[in-house]
């Protein structure tokens, strides 16, 4: 006697597993737009490599032998797979049953890979296709239950392993929680929505008549307020997204990122930055060239481009090994640090100190945004947590000073714990506040009354403009150095490594846990 009819049984369960909510939940997924939960593991993971748990779980339904005739899964998936060979935890939900409910799913199912993945210590990535909470549960369950936060241990994944979350279709709730509570965060343009509550909910409690794309999609979401980092033009491009992320990613907290075989000269110098930044000052220029013209060639993964466009943040690589990237867009409230460019860098800043990636900040500042509207929306608040996390990280820091630097803000392009190392390019020019602005305040009077202001004005701006100058600041070595645009690629590249000598006796989790 073998257990032959148990394993029978065992495929039979899989085999409705495998059928989700059934051909009609599928056809209709797929009439919107929108793939199917196992689909999406297919598109995610290497060919073949999700090993899932807990396949079986879900409701069954017996004969009077207590037979089974039938089972309908739960609407979570979860397992492990490998993404470019290294292994990560996946949480899958299935929208065609129940609309991927929370409050329909067995909670237990979910929470347990959330807890393997910290347990094992490896990569956690969420797709998520969530109706959120469900009056229908009141039937089952006979009464209301008071609201609270699942035993989830996301607090301390955050300060642990790379999480990803990847809204797949309207994610509400617990569902939008689980898109935003992680280290990057993507959606898909038009079948994706994040909100705290759908457009039913709105409209009975605010009266607001919206539908799901006007209350949480991709444009609020991303550029409006940020909760989002990325989004995605499909689905394929959301998980190529996740997999780019995971690739400067280290397994854990405990290793260093990732370095592949360098194919770029580090000694690369590229004639274009010679006159990257043009000589009258009131041009503006394109931030991005300057990066790809410095960094190796084809690394460059932006991060958040579309919320505070201010401040360009992006991974990308030296002579191979990880790097950290802020740089200032001019082309955006002249580079002015706004309170949602400062939230971006502090989230930024708290991903680079969580896995030991050493940060370049390329600066060219002219201070915090000023007026009614900023100071109305909290700007200096944002401006102070952001400072607040740059002096709370450790890892290793480099300021390339391209332009301008000035007032607070300019005075944040790096710690001032420890060896503040910054080099400046003959463009650059800094100070407590910029001479346009500067010599209005303490001269006005002095111009208002002179018999030709604009020609006052112009005498002092001109005997002013000789203290701007870099090199009258590296003769008392408040700068360490001068350098030439197209030696910065070199200067970096020397720097990283330098760098990775000393993140690797900072592994293991940082004191200050990564808040999304």
């Amino acid at each position: 006697m073998n257990w032959k009819p148990e394993i029978e049984e065992l495929e039979k369960r899989g085999e409705f597993a495998e059928e989700l909510g059934g051909k009609k939940g599928r056809d209709y997924q797929h009439s919107i737009g929108k793939n199917t939960a196992r689909e999406r593991i297919d598109m995610l993971l290497d060919s073949g490599t999700f090993r899932e748990l807990g396949k079986i779980a879900g409701k069954a339904e017996y004969d009077e032998d207590g037979n089974l005739v039938n089972a309908t899964p739960s609407n979570a998936i979860i397992g492990k797979g490998l993404i470019e060979g290294r292994k990560a935890a996946l949480s899958i939900d299935d929208f065609t049953i129940r609309g991927g409910s929370s409050e329909a799913t067995i909670s237990d199912k979910w929470l347990y890979i959330e807890r393997y993945a910290l347990e094992m210590k490896m990569p956690l990535l969420r797709l998520v296709d969530s109706a959120g909470g469900s009056v229908k549960l009141l039937e089952q369950m006979g009464h209301t239950k008071i609201p609270g936060y699942p035993s989830w241990p996301q607090f301390q994944l955050m300060g642990e392993v790379p999480v990803v979350g990847i809204a797949l279709g309207a994610c509400a709730g617990l569902g939008a929680i689980k898109v935003g509570y992680a280290h990057f965060s993507i959606m898909v343009k038009g079948t994706s929505q994040v909100f705290a509550a759908g457009p039913p909910v709105v409209k009975a409690a605010m009266a607001e008549d919206l539908d799901k794309e006007e209350l949480g999609g991709w444009r609020v979401q991303t550029r409006d307020n940020g909760a989002v980092d990325n989004a995605a033009k499909d689905e394929q491009d959301a998980f190529d997204q996740a997999r780019k992320f995971l690739s400067y990613m280290p397994q854990n907290v405990d290793y260093l990122p990732p370095k592949i075989d360098p194919t770029d000269d580090p000694n690369r110098r590229e004639e274009s930055l010679l006159e990257a930044i043009p000589r009258n000052r009131r041009q503006s220029y394109k931030v991005r060239d300057i990066l790809a013209a410095v960094l190796d060639k084809d690394s460059m993964f932006e991060i958040a481009p579309k919320i505070g466009p201010s401040i360009v943040t992006l991974l990308a690589r030296l002579n191979g090994k990880v790097v950290g990237v802020m740089a200032n867009d001019p082309n955006y409230a002249g580079g002015a640090m706004t309170r949602s460019s400062a939230m971006k860098t502090e989230k930024f800043i708290d991903l680079c100190d969580t896995f030991h990636i050493p940060i370049v900040n390329f600066v060219d500042v002219p201070g915090v945004m000023p007026g009614l509207s900023a100071e109305k929306s909290g700007t200096i608040r944002a401006v102070l947590k952001c400072l607040a996390s740059i002096e709370q990280s450790q890892t290793p820091w480099c300021s390339i000073i391209m332009k301008r630097a000035f007032g607070l803000a300019g005075g944040m392009h790096g710690r001032k714990r420890g060896i503040n190392l910054r080099f400046a390019w003959p463009s650059a020019y800094w100070g407590s506040i910029p001479l346009e602005g500067g010599i209005w305040a303490a001269y006005r009077k002095d111009i208002e009354g002179s018999e030709d202001p604009d020609a006052r004005l112009a005498e002092l701006e001109q005997h002013y403009a000789k203290f701007t100058s870099p090199f009258r600041t590296a003769e008392r070595f408040a700068v360490p150095d001068i350098i030439d645009p197209r030696d910065t690629r070199a200067i970096l590249c020397d720097w990283i490594d330098e760098a990775y000598e000393v993140t690797k006796s900072q592994l293991g989790a940082v004191a200050k846990t990564m808040r999304p």
